[in-house]
């Protein structure tokens, strides 16, 4: 695997995340956040889901590895958004907190690790 291919992939994931968390969450997808089981994250993650499934064969990725990075992704994300939720529902902080804001920015950071293991995995 070359760098032009993780740099690509890379900011294909970045593209895909802007859209998925930022402009295609819908109201279901954010109430209630700190419940294990919950339709809307799980609807929210496949978002994610066929996003990188799309950038992975934008990039020509086989079908195992895309099969196997796509579903690990998939759970990644809902127990990273499981997580900043329990914590946002339990701190009960709104944006006009610094606290609310840490959390936001450590779950952004997971999710952005994740595509670097993501990546890694592929190479």
């Amino acid at each position: 695997m070359d760098l032009t291919f993780v740099l690509i992939l890379l900011v294909l994931f970045q593209i895909k995340h802007m859209f998925a968390d930022f402009y295609l969450q819908t109201p279901v997808m954010l109430v209630d956040r700190d419940q294990l089981v919950h339709p809307g994250r799980a609807l929210h993650c496949l978002v994610h889901s066929v996003g990188t499934l799309l950038c992975l064969l934008a990039m020509s990725v086989s079908l195992v590895p895309l099969i196997i990075v796509t579903a690990a992704e998939w759970v990644a994300h809902y127990l990273i958004d499981f997580g900043k939720g329990v914590w946002s529902e339990r701190a009960g902080h709104t944006p006009a907190d610094p606290s609310y804001w840490r959390a936001f920015g450590v779950d952004q950071t997971l999710h952005q690790l994740t595509y670097v293991v993501m990546v890694l995995a592929l190479a």
